[in-house]
This record gives structure tokens, sequence and C-alpha cells, in this order.
């Protein structure tokens, strides 16, 4: 996941939950209330305002390692913090999706996932690279006949 947060002067700071190491995972799931990174992983994809300020909370203490986690606030975070999926995580969740479909021999499931996953993606065009790399580009093309 890429986390966006706007600063004060405009500026953007982009920080990926993968250059997290295991020790800053563990504190964001410690200082979380001991949640499954897998759970955080969901909220992040939710926009949830406590799991984004958590993951910048950890990179910023690689500068600030004293800071603790209820001294770290980002005011105004609904118009300055986001969320964003990244290729990889795409290509995972259309493979799983891919899995499934094959097994019943059916698109829909592909099909109502990719207007999801267009909505989180850090680049919404990398949902369509990914349909084309697993062979449903007939898929993107449907979604782009759909918008005409």
């Amino acid at each position: 996941m890429i986390i966006t947060h706007v600063q004060d002067d405009g500026t953007e700071v982009r920080r990926s939950t993968d250059d997290l190491s295991a020790l800053e995972a563990a504190a964001i799931e410690d200082v979380m209330g001991d949640v499954p990174w897998r759970v955080i992983e969901g909220r992040l994809q939710a926009q949830d305002p406590t799991a984004m300020r958590a993951v910048l909370w950890a990179f910023r203490r690689r500068e600030e390692p004293e800071l603790r986690f209820a001294d770290f606030d980002v005011p105004g975070w609904r118009r300055r913090l986001r969320a964003r999926i990244e290729r990889a995580e795409i290509d995972e969740a259309l493979t799983n999706v891919m899995r499934e479909a094959l097994a019943k021999s059916e698109d829909s499931t592909i099909d109502a996932l990719a207007p999801h996953l267009r909505k989180l993606a850090e680049d919404p065009e990398d949902v369509e690279r990914a349909l084309e790399d697993l062979g449903k580009g007939h898929l993107t093309r449907r979604h782009q006949a759909s918008e005409d």
C-alpha cells in the first residue's frame, strides 16, 4: 500500500508499506491494539485514519525514535491522507480471483472486482495491465467500451 500525506506546504510524501521493516510492522500492530497486519491492510484499504497515521508514525520514528504514537497527529486528515494499492497487490488480488473464476469458467467475479481495484489503485492503468497480463484483456475492453 502507498500512503500519501499532503504536507502543510502542499508537497506530497509517499510511503509504501513494502518499505517497513518487520519490527516497524510489529510496532504498528502493537499501537493499534495488537491488531494483526492483515486486518491493518484491510483498514488501510478502507481509508482508516488510525491505520494511515500508524504507518506514517512508523516512518517518522526513523528520524524521531522517541516519538509516541499518541503524540503523532495529522490535522485535516480527510484531505491530507490517502491509501492506495500498488501493482503487486493488484496482481495478487486478480490472481486469487482468477483461480476462482477459472474453476467456475466465468469472468463475472473478475469483472466485479476490477472497478474496486481501479478505485484503490495508485495507478488505475495498473489494473488494465494486470488484466492483460492474465489474459483477460477483453475485460479491459469491456470497461473502456462502457465509458464511451
